[in-house]
């Protein structure tokens, strides 16, 4: 254990025992999480851990039990892996796993809750409306103005996600985003810079800028686009650098959040800070953004996934 910081620090590879990497799954998200999950297999066995992957289906516990793993890293991206489900299932088990708990993954995979809670905790947020019938849909929408961001509650990697610049584009954005969950939201667009902040065991990794000619940072910018701009280091000065951090890691604790993730946010015109969306379990692919954010702080890909391991420990210790 590390003294100086709530990280458990693991020496040999032997300590970590069997460990089971779980990908795959069956969420929209799928494609992602076995491309993450086939990196981290990957940088773990380079590091000498008996590391092995299991694309998640129905019978993983089963897998789980029979092939006496000691521990599980979790590479699934979205719903079955990001929202509590496999975390709780772990649980019942008692295998450790890395990452936030069943409450920090339910609540920040849930777009609209964490929302709520960061109202409630003071945190910016952007205004919102709910589409609980599709007949309220103008109606609400001239509430915010446009442009908005018409979002599912609970996907990830922009999956559903539409802005919206005009009344007759609406129709077709809600359900867009109905046809991946019933709850559905209109945010207010942001105009201004967008950041993510990477967290690694209780602290907050070099801020990244995210440019794109598109209209926002959408599915095909984050996995496939060449044109995407990533800013590391991102051209803050080191206090203003530090204040957003700060805020990213305020709200990471406030949902519950622990481990690793990445919180996202945007400053306005005038430098006002907004968070958009917390998540637990982010993208180690070779676009992804904490593996940047770790290089920029010094930290190979390597050694990276050796330390969202080390998280494993960090919950039986805090269980003890």
């Amino acid at each position: 254990m590390d003294e100086t910081s709530n990280r458990y620090e693991v020496k040999r590879a032997d300590e970590f025992g069997k460990v089971a990497v779980l990908l795959g799954g069956t969420s929209a998200e799928r494609t992602v999480s076995l491309k993450s999950g086939a990196a981290v297999l990957k940088a773990l066995k380079e590091r000498g851990v008996d590391a092995h992957g299991i694309d998640v289906g129905s019978d993983v516990m089963q897998i789980l039990k029979q092939g006496n793993y000691d521990r599980a890293f979790i590479v699934l991206h979205g719903r079955g892996g990001e929202d509590g489900v496999i975390q709780g299932a772990l649980e019942t088990i008692g295998l450790p796993y890395t990452g936030s708990d069943v409450l920090g993954s339910a609540l920040s995979m849930d777009k609209l809750r964490t929302k709520l809670v960061l109202l409630g905790a003071g945190m910016p947020t952007p205004g919102f409306r709910t589409f609980s019938r599709e007949s309220d849909m103008n109606r609400d929408i001239e509430q915010l103005g446009f442009p908005v961001m018409v979002k599912p509650a609970r996907e990830g990697s922009s999956i559903g996600m539409t802005k919206v610049e005009k009344i007759e584009q609406l129709q077709v954005a809600w359900q867009k985003a109905k046809d991946f969950d019933d709850d559905v939201f209109a945010e207010q667009w942001i105009t201004g810079t967008e950041y993510t902040a990477s967290i690694l065991g209780g602290q907050a990794l070099p801020l990244i800028r995210l440019e794109t000619p598109r209209g926002f940072y959408d599915f095909e910018a984050k996995y496939s686009a060449t044109d995407t701009r990533y800013i590391c280091p991102c051209g803050l000065n080191a206090d203003r650098e530090k204040e957003l951090q700060d805020l990213a890691l305020k709200v990471f604790n406030i949902t519950g959040c622990s481990g690793w993730g990445r919180v996202d946010l945007m400053c306005d015109k005038t430098g006002k800070p907004w968070i958009l969306e917390v998540n637990s379990v982010p993208g180690m692919t070779d676009h992804s953004l904490v593996p940047m954010a770790a290089r920029q702080a010094g930290i190979s890909f390597e050694d990276l996934c050796w330390r969202i391991l080390e998280t494993s420990f960090e919950r039986d210790k805090a269980r003890a």
